[in-house]
C-alpha cells in the first residue's frame, strides 16, 4: 500500500501532461514549433552568439592604427565589402553582425524552416498522415508559416537585447536602441523573405534539395547584385531587384526604421505565401 500512494499522485498528473501536449499537437502551428524547439533554441543561441562576438570586437577596430590600414585598400574593394565606414560603431555593426555572418546565417535558418514545411514532411512520408486529418492544406501552409515567423523572431529578439547588453562596455552606445532594433527588425524580415522563398518552392515541388538549390542561387545573385551593383555600370540597374538591398541599402544602423524597404520586404513574403498556397493546392500529392 506505501507503494500504491505515490503511484496514485503520480497517475494524474501524467494524464495532465499528457492532456496539454495532445492539445498542443493537435494544431499544425503548435506541432511545428515542439518538433522543431531543440533546432530552434540552437539557431537562436548561435545566431545572438555571432552578432555579439563581432560586437565586442569594436574597440579593437576603433582605432588610427586600423584606419590607416583600410585607408591602403582600394575603395572599390572596401565598398563591394562594406568596410568603407567600419571605423564608425554603426559602419562597423553595419560590415560585421549585420552586413557579413548575420545575414547568412539568418538566411540560412530562413532555408531550413522554410524548406523542412512542407517539402520535409512529403520526402519523409509524413504529409500523407497529415492531410489524412481534418486539416485543409491552405491551413498546413499558412500554420506552418505562422511557425516560421516565431522561430526567425526569437533569435532577432535575443540578438537585440544582447547587442543592447553589449553596447556598454562594446562602447557603441551611440547607436541607440531604435536603430538597432531597426536593424534586427529588418534581419529578421529578410530571413522571412529566404525562408518563404524556400516554403513556396518546397510547396510547389516537394523537394527540399530544388528548395535550397534556389534559395542559394537567388541568395548569391542577389548579394552580388547588391555589392557590386553600385561599383559596376552594367549591373547597376540589377541591386533594385535584390533583397539585400531592401535589408540594408537604406542603413537602419544609421538612419532608423527604413519603412519603404520594409514594406517592399513584406511585399516579397506576401507573393511567396501566397505561391505556395497555390502551388501546394494544384499538386497532385496522392493524398
Amino acid at each position: 500500500m506505501a507503494q500504491q500512494e505515490p503511484m496514485a499522485q503520480q497517475e494524474p498528473m501524467a494524464r495532465r501532461v499528457h492532456r496539454r501536449e495532445a492539445a498542443m499537437l493537435r494544431s499544425v502551428f503548435g506541432k511545428s514549433l515542439w518538433d522543431q524547439r531543440r533546432g530552434i533554441l540552437i539557431w537562436t543561441v548561435a545566431i545572438a552568439a555571432v552578432g555579439v562576438l563581432y560586437a565586442a570586437f569594436w574597440p579593437l577596430m576603433n582605432n588610427p592604427e586600423m584606419a590607416a590600414v583600410l585607408d591602403a585598400y582600394p575603395p572599390e574593394l572596401l565598398d563591394a565589402l562594406g568596410f568603407t565606414n567600419i571605423t564608425s560603431p554603426s559602419g562597423y555593426l553595419g560590415a560585421t553582425t549585420f552586413g557579413l555572418l548575420g545575414p547568412i546565417l539568418v538566411l540560412i535558418f530562413g532555408a531550413v524552416m522554410g524548406s523542412r514545411a512542407i517539402a520535409g514532411d512529403e520526402e519523409a512520408g509524413r504529409l500523407d498522415v497529415l492531410l489524412a486529418h481534418p486539416v485543409e492544406r491552405w491551413q498546413v501552409v499558412l500554420q506552418r508559416f505562422a511557425a516560421m515567423v516565431v522561430a526567425i523572431t526569437l533569435p532577432m529578439i535575443l540578438l537585440y537585447v544582447a547587442l543592447l547588453i553589449a553596447s556598454g562596455p562594446a562602447d557603441y552606445t551611440s547607436i541607440g536602441p531604435d536603430r538597432l532594433a531597426a536593424a534586427t527588425l529588418q534581419l529578421g524580415t529578410l530571413g522571412l523573405v529566404f525562408g518563404s522563398l524556400a516554403l513556396a518552392i518546397g510547396a510547389m515541388t516537394g523537394s527540399r534539395g530544388i528548395a535550397w538549390g534556389v534559395v542559394a542561387l537567388v541568395g548569391v545573385i542577389g548579394y552580388i547584385a547588391n555589392t557590386l551593383g553600385p561599383s559596376i555600370d552594367a549591373i547597376s540597374w540589377s541591386r533594385s531587384f535584390s533583397p539585400f538591398y531592401y535589408y540594408s541599402g537604406g542603413r537602419p544602423l544609421s538612419n532608423g526604421l527604413q519603412v519603404d524597404d520594409l514594406l517592399v520586404l513584406l511585399a516579397c513574403v506576401a507573393v511567396l505565401v501566397a505561391a505556395a498556397l497555390i502551388g501546394f493546392r494544384r499538386r497532385d500529392i496522392a493524398v
